[in-house]
């Protein structure tokens, strides 16, 4: 009877300890990132390449918006904010224009000095189809992406993605109310 016992302490005890060293997101959705080829605010490349081996997050925004994407980037803001105050390395931060026929990189680059975006670590983009951008976020993403003719502004969703080290999108969130910061923070933290 005591050794029954304490085989279940101890298996007790070996569960706990893994659970503590937990490093993988629970319920991760693993979609694969595809490439891409884009332009930054400072009109340089930017692919896939450019984020390998980094944890980074990904929105979608557009400059001439009306509505939902002031308040998700002054939410990215404040997350960008919180992952340096908590000293987390290796994060990027990435915006998707999804209106590039407008967004150049100086309307990107006016448009994110409005709320302040360190672009030590976050990269607005631009430089790529209409038709690029709607079939790449439906792909990677599994998000709407959607520019109606004769309309200035596009139907997107309200969600940021956070992406592995290994390239794949493990979880998304949304970026436009009652943001969970703290569960992106925790996130970010198992996969440093």
């Amino acid at each position: 009877m005591k050794f029954r016992l304490v085989m279940i302490l101890l298996v007790i005890s070996s569960m706990l300890l893994a659970a503590c060293g937990q490093k993988e997101i629970k319920d991760a959705l693993n979609w694969e990132a595809a490439d891409f080829s884009a332009v930054n605010q400072d009109n340089k490349a930017v692919g896939l390449k450019d984020l390998k081996g980094k944890i980074w997050i990904a929105d979608f925004i557009f400059t001439s918006c009306a509505d939902v994407c002031p308040p998700m980037t002054a939410n990215m803001t404040k997350l960008q904010k919180m992952v340096k105050d908590e000293g987390l390395k290796n994060v990027e931060f990435v915006s998707f224009s999804v209106d590039p026929t407008v967004d150049s990189p100086e309307a990107l680059t006016r448009y994110a000095n409005q709320f302040g975006a360190d672009f030590s670590n976050w990269t607005f983009l631009t430089g790529y189809s209409q038709q690029f951008i709607e079939g790449y976020a439906m792909k990677t993403f599994k998000t709407l992406v959607k520019k109606p003719q004769n309309e200035n502004q596009v139907i997107h969703q309200t969600y940021v993605y956070l992406v592995g080290p290994d390239g794949k999108i493990k979880k998304s969130y949304n970026l436009y109310k009652d943001v969970p910061f703290d569960e992106m923070i925790q996130d970010i933290k198992i996969l440093q």
